[in-house]
Order: structure tokens, then C-alpha cells, then sequence
């Protein structure tokens, strides 16, 4: 699993002229402005990178994707060259395995040799990259400058200075995309380090990106660190649904935990990530989304109260069928959630109305903070299907009916009414009602009082 390689995805820059070049031998035609390396990777074949990401300024200081090109005396790097027409470029070369390896052998030069118990193991460039263009004979001594270790840069995020290969890549994300400026680098020559600036801690709201984009063991995630080896976890791609903004993600979960169950306490979910989409999240996602994978382990409802499972459904049912036969579904309110997905919001919306249920409305969660890369104040991850399914918004007119006695019974999709508004008012409601149910994953007040 190679979850930090997401810069596969690459924006090509829109002009309207266009170069052709050959790569090994192969023609290929890209936009004019395209670097080599993307060139590279549209003619299959993919040259290795650290300090390169298409969502950040090029730094050009890793040096790792050294390419040959026709008529140049030296190597050259292809995250910085540009394409032009009809240059010839080899990425197979002698000279540019060459040149990688010799990288290669600098780069691990002070690297410490720990990655048995690195976190970073099984999804580490450096791993992957010595396999492939490395196994050389070291000519250094075995005589590494000691930088800081395990050192907490922020409430999320560790630093492990030794690991950093200084690709820079986690400054320029502060920098650039969050613009919060708390990573530099410091020192020179072999003693250059990364580090936070004076006075700084890394708490913006998109710390955990640092550990997304980082190539090696240097920054990983303390929410993470030491929980699961990354070749057991299996990965499914899903939707965010923290806010109204859908970020793209993969679900890392625990795929051994029916056979190593003392692995996190046997935990399923095991971490998010951010997963690729150009129109709604690039490459990032916010913290909050990020670590709230939490809650689908907390308060979970395992048992249906009173009763059984079977026994609160036919209780359900009748109820359902003993309004309907007497004709007094408008005595039946259906609070659905803006959390539901199109498919839980259409089938409950269709079934209700083939019942004649006239009172059926959706809510939205208590908004919370937002800003202006991602996080969005609006918590609803699906307000916009409810609404355009034509479910009308707002639960608080069925409270206060309710209170009046005007219903008998009240169903309760996933959002919590005590805490939107106010534990007294929904239980004076629950008092005046036949039947109130709650339909959820998580427990809350409102469950309590159902």
C-alpha cells in the first residue's frame, strides 16, 4: 500500500499549444509547460520523485528523478525541466541509474537503519526507491550526525529529525496551502534539519497532510503511530462525512482483526486518508474529518430497547399499519437526517408517501467552525439530496406539535433533537407521544429518551 503516493493524479497545465517529444522511445504529445517528469508519466514511464507533489511549488532538491536527455552533458532533474519539441529523453539510461543510485547512497548517507520499527515501513519511499534504483556498496562510514527524535510538533503530528531526507515538501505545505508558516529548515550542510519555527506548534486545521505527503518515517501520525503494520490494513474509498464540503477518502481498516485480535484492541477502522478529486478536495483533508473515524466506535447502539430486535420492529410496524388502517398517518412525524445518504433519504421518502405519511421532514446537524481551504461551518455531509428529493427542512415545528399532543408518533433518523434543541423541549414532547423511535447508529440523548 503506497497511501502518500497520490501525486499520481496530475494536473496538466491548459494552453492550447502542445510539444512532442520521445520518451524511451515512445512519442508522446503533452501541453506545452509540462514538466518531464509529467511527460514521463503520461508515456508510462514513471520516474521517482520525494520533493516533487503537483500540489505545491517545485523545490527541485531532492534530485532523485535525474533523467538523461539527448544533446545535455549532465543529468537533469525532470521535476523542474520542461518539455520541449522534439527532445529526447531516456529514464533507463546507464548514466541516469547511475546517477539515482549515487542519490540514493547521499540521501541514506545519516538515514538511520530502523525501519523494523519505523511506523512508516511497508508505504516508505526510500524502501521502495532503494529496491528499485539503489542496492549499492555503501562507501561511508557507518558515522550518521544525530538529529531530534520523537519530537511533538503539534497535538497530531511526531517528527523524527534523523528520518527527514529534507525534501521540503512539509514547508511548502504550510507555506502554500495552509499559509501558517510553521516548518523551516534549519542549519547547513548534513546538519540541516526540519524543524517549527520559534514559537510555533503545528495545530492548523490541516496538520495530519504533513504525514499524507511526507515520503519517509519523518512526520507520522500520533492517532496512528504504532497501531497496525500498514500490510494489514485493506482500504475502501468513501466520502467524508464531517461537513457539507464530501472530501474524497479511503477507509484504512484492520483486515487481520478476526485472526490478530489484540492488534488496537482489534479497532476496525484504523485511520483516513485523502483521496484524490480535483473539483472538491485536491489532495488534502481537514483535521477534523480526518480524526473523526472515532465515533463509529463510540456509543454504538448493539441492542434495540425495550425488547428485541424483532420485537421493536413489529412494534414499529403495527403502530405504522394501525395509522394507516385508521387513517390518521398526519398524527405521524418523520425527522430524517441530512447525514442519510441519497439512497436511505429516497427509499424512506418513497415509503412514507406509498404509507400516505404527509408529516416527513430532514435536519441538519449543530453547525460548527469552517474556513476557507476545506472544513465547511455547515456539518451536513447531504443536505443538498434531501432537499433535491423535495423533503422539506426542519424538525422543529413536528417538536412543537408533538408538545401539543397533535402526534402519536415520532420517528427519529441518526440527529440528535436534544442537543439541537434543548433536552426539556424534546422530552416534554416525548412525554405527550405514543411512540417516539430513534433509528441510528450512535447513541445520544435522544435514543435515551426513545
Amino acid at each position: 500500500m503506497r497511501a502518500s503516493r497520490q501525486p499520481r493524479n496530475q494536473p496538466q497545465q491548459v494552453t492550447a499549444k502542445s510539444v512532442t517529444l520521445t520518451i524511451d522511445d515512445k512519442p508522446v504529445t503533452v501541453p506545452e509547460g509540462t514538466t518531464v517528469l509529467q511527460a514521463c508519466e503520461q508515456a508510462g514511464s514513471p520516474v521517482p520523485f520525494y520533493c516533487y507533489h503537483p500540489g505545491l511549488s517545485i523545490a527541485g532538491n531532492c534530485r532523485i528523478c535525474l533523467v538523461e536527455i539527448e544533446g545535455t552533458p549532465k543529468l537533469q532533474i525532470s521535476c523542474y525541466t520542461r518539455a520541449a519539441e522534439g527532445m529526447t529523453v531516456r529514464t533507463t539510461s546507464d548514466q541516469a541509474l547511475a546517477g539515482r543510485k549515487d542519490v540514493l547512497e547521499f540521501l541514506l548517507a545519516n538515514h538511520p537503519l530502523d525501519c523494523p520499527v519505523c511506523d512508516q515501513a511497508g508505504e516508505c519511499w526510500l524502501q521502495d526507491y532503494y529496491m528499485e534504483h539503489g542496492l549499492y556498496d555503501p562507501k561511508f562510514n557507518e558515522q550518521k550526525v544525530k538529529k531530534p527524535k520523537k519530537v511533538v510538533v503539534g497535538p497530531t503530528v511526531m517528527l523524527d529529525a534523523e528520518r527527514c531526507i529534507l525534501c521540503s515538501r512539509c514547508v511548502r505545505f504550510t507555506d502554500e496551502v495552509t499559509k501558517t508558516g510553521e516548518f523551516g529548515i534549519f542549519n547547513r550542510g548534513d546538519h540541516a534539519e526540519i524543524g517549527l519555527h520559534p514559537g510555533k506548534q503545528l495545530t492548523n486545521n490541516y496538520s495530519g497532510n504533513v504525514v499524507d505527503i511526507c515520503p519517509v518515517g519523518a512526520l507520522t501520525d500520533r492517532d496512528f503511530r504504532f497501531k497496525c503494520r500498514v500490510w494489514y490494513l485493506g482500504s475502501t474509498k468513501s466520502v467524508c462525512p464531517g461537513c457539507s464540503r464530501g472530501c474524497n477518502i479511503e477507509i484504512h481498516d484492520n483486515r487481520e482483526r478476526a485472526h490478530r485480535p489484540h492488534i488496537a484492541d482489534g479497532a476496525r477502522v484504523m485511520r483516513l486518508k485523502p483521496r484524490y478529486n480535483p473539483e472538491v478536495n485536491q489532495w488534502w483533508m481537514c483535521d477534523e474529518g480526518r480524526y473523526g473515524y472515532k465515533s463509529i466506535d463510540q456509543n454504538r447502539i448493539l441492542q434495540a430497547r425495550p425488547g428485541t430486535w424483532d420485537e421493536a420492529i413489529g412494534r414499529l410496524a403495527g403502530l405504522l399499519m394501525q395509522l394507516r388502517e385508521g387513517k390518521r398517518l398526519d398524527r405521524l412525524g418523520v425527522i430524517l437526517s441530512s447525514r442519510l445518504t441519497n439512497e436511505d433519504l429516497y427509499a424512506a421518502k418513497r415509503l412514507f408517501k406509498e404509507l400516505g405519511a404527509p408529516r416527513v421532514v430532514f435536519q441538519r446537524p449543530k453547525p460548527g467552525a469552517g474556513d476557507d481551504l476545506l472544513l465547511q461551518a455547515d456539518k451536513s455531509p447531504n443536505a443538498k439530496g434531501a432537499q433535491a428529493l423535495g423533503i422539506p427542512e426542519g424538525a422543529e415545528g413536528l417538536i412543537e406539535q408533538a408538545s401539543r399532543g397533535e402526534l402519536q408518533a415520532l420517528l427519529v433518523f441518526s440527529e440528535d433533537l436534544a442537543t439541537l434543541f434543548g433536552e426539556p423541549r424534546v422530552r416534554e414532547a416525548a412525554q405527550r407521544l405514543e411512540l417516539l423511535a430513534f433509528i441510528g447508529p450512535n447513541a445520544n440523548k435522544t435514543s435515551e429518551l426513545a
